[in-house]
């Protein structure tokens, strides 16, 4: 078989065509003004790249992917560094030519890579967080040991794009990819746009790369076994109380992060996005704490019956959740400058607030509890992609009541840091009373649904 350096070339031609095809998309959503459904074209264009190339290559697409990669060691076998080099070329001319492509199709028009006035550091900011969420979803669902054969690996990668893309996009951030970044500044140059600068560029990049080696150094710590190659005692089992508070600041920190992006931002997709973060983030870390992520998620399952955690535990995953929030809050307000507040909707009133944030907390619970914690789950491949839906559901019914935060620690990152704008923090008291009955009386129909498995479980506690 030919090769380059030794890396087959079907490989090499596999990334081309992947990257190529994604910065095309890019590309083309841009150029169309494609504010509504932009980052899910171009999500889906990964995915199904992923899941069609990645046989022949691994479906990398993106030189920070290669290099997270080849840093946590899992290129080793393959090519290692000379591997990346190789890829790294192949995606770099795959988007060029892509890039070539698209300013030639929409007759000579093309885009500056640059950050919204304003928001230059939020931008890299924006760049770095996503592409390290990117990089270190990548190496936990498709690189761990025991999750080898799971089908939903490309689904958890391509929804990073859509938490990112509405997320990031009003401040000029969108790329998480070196490739990306890279093609759009080469095609701004070659068709003479202005406000092209190969400082940006190289900016964005740098962003980029440093996200990548932060998956790597959180995904080893998170995962001890994989710095020491070796593998737990069991799935979800072998990980220690410090792996699943650490999981729990992460996934939590991702998920405000990108509710405060949407918000400030006006995204048109806001609750699709949200909800993608918390599915990649259930999918990358979920087997470590169980993926909560959420202090209602938490108290309903230690009140149903099933939870082995301890009440020390519970509180424990309560307070991880709580500063990963207000670490989110505090970095969105830095994207933005800006805060926002806890409150009813326009013609709402607090009533309104508590009914919306009670029903849509125990929508999110109950399903929780009916898909992630009963003994025959339903549909496992699917556990991420059906909790993160709740989120859609409730965020586009009752967002224009309240929010719909559905979860305490939403409510405290929020309304913790605009307090610093004179805001009221006992609003997000007011929030979580609700969010927290909710949880509470979704663990009380799941005990009545599910009484065989709870007396099952509390008999063996007894014995």
């Amino acid at each position: 078989m030919a090769n380059i350096a030794g890396i087959p070339i079907t490989a090499c031609v596999a990334e081309f065509v992947g990257t190529f095809l994604l910065v095309f998309t890019v590309g083309c959503n841009v150029l169309s003004n494609n504010g509504t459904w932009g980052a899910v074209s171009i999500a889906c264009v990964l995915m199904v790249s992923i899941y069609s190339l990645g046989a022949a290559s691994g479906g990398h697409f993106n030189p920070a992917v290669s290099v997270a990669l080849a840093l946590a060691k899992k290129l080793e076998k393959s090519g290692g560094w000379t591997q990346v080099m190789v890829y790294s070329a192949a995606q770099l001319l795959g988007g060029l030519v892509a890039a070539l492509c698209y300013g030639l199709l929409f007759k000579g028009n093309a885009f500056a890579l640059a950050p919204k006035a304003g928001h230059a550091s939020g931008a890299l900011l924006c760049e770095l967080l996503y592409t390290f969420m990117l990089c270190f979803v990548v190496l936990n669902t498709a690189t761990v040991k025991a999750k080898a054969k799971n089908h939903y690996f490309g689904l958890a990668i391509a929804f990073v794009i859509i938490a990112g893309g509405y997320g990031a996009g009003a401040v000029g951030a969108g790329c998480f990819n070196p490739a990306v970044a890279i093609s759009i500044y080469a095609s701004s140059e070659f068709f003479m746009v202005a406000g092209a600068r190969a400082t940006v560029c190289l900016l964005y990049v740098a962003a980029e790369l440093v996200g990548a080696a932060l998956a790597v150094a959180l995904f080893q710590l998170v995962r001890p076994e994989e710095k020491a190659n070796s593998t737990p005692t069991a799935a979800g089992l072998g990980y220690s109380l410090q792996s699943k508070l650490i999981s729990e600041l992460i996934g939590t920190f991702m998920l405000v992060f990108t509710v405060g992006l949407n918000v400030l931002g006006g995204s048109p997709a806001g609750p699709f996005s949200i909800a993608a973060a918390l599915t990649c983030m259930i999918y990358a870390i979920g087997d470590i704490s169980g993926g909560h992520f959420n202090p209602a998620v938490t108290l309903a399952i230690q009140l149903c019956g099933k939870s082995a955690s301890t009440t020390a535990e519970a509180c424990k995953y309560a307070a991880a959740q709580l500063v990963g929030a207000t670490l989110a809050a505090c970095s969105y307000a830095f994207v933005h400058g800006l805060t926002f507040p806890l409150g009813p909707g326009m013609g709402h009133n607090w009533a309104d607030v508590a009914l919306a944030e009670f029903m849509f907390t125990f929508v999110l619970t109950i399903v929780v509890l009916g898909v992630a914690v009963v003994e025959s789950k339903p549909a496992p491949e699917f556990t991420g992609f059906i909790i993160g839906s709740c989120v859609t559901a409730g965020g586009c019914a009752v967002g224009s009541i309240s929010g719909a935060c559905l979860n305490p620690a939403v409510s405290f990152g929020v309304a913790a840091v605009h307090v610093l704008s004179g805001g009221f923090f006992i609003k997000a008291l007011f929030y979580a009373v609700f969010q927290l009955l909710g949880g509470a009386a979704a663990a009380g129909v799941f005990r009545v649904v599910y009484a065989n498995e709870v007396e099952d479980k509390e008999s063996a506690q007894k014995v």
